[in-house]
């Protein structure tokens, strides 16, 4: 599996009661593959605390366009 990784890192509640480990990135894992849903493709890994899901291509642009809805919010997002 070719993985790409963006973010890798411990987060911390800000009173520091709780943390997860979180890695983002893009992954190849299923590219050419047949899925449940057609033909698997390039796309989003998100790993938590050792859990991890691959997002169809669909899942991903919903996901990336809410983490940039909220950046955007708190005008902290990268242009």
């Amino acid at each position: 599996m070719a993985t790409t990784t963006y973010f890798d890192e411990t987060i911390k509640d800000q009173d520091e009661r709780c943390s997860m480990n979180v890695e983002f990135g893009r992954c190849s894992f299923y590219s050419g593959c047949d899925v449940k849903s057609g033909q698997g493709t390039d796309s989003i890994i998100l790993k938590v605390n050792d859990e991890c899901v691959i997002m169809d291509i669909q899942m991903a642009k919903k996901f990336v366009n809410a983490a940039a809805d909220v950046g955007r919010y708190f005008g902290i997002l990268d242009e």
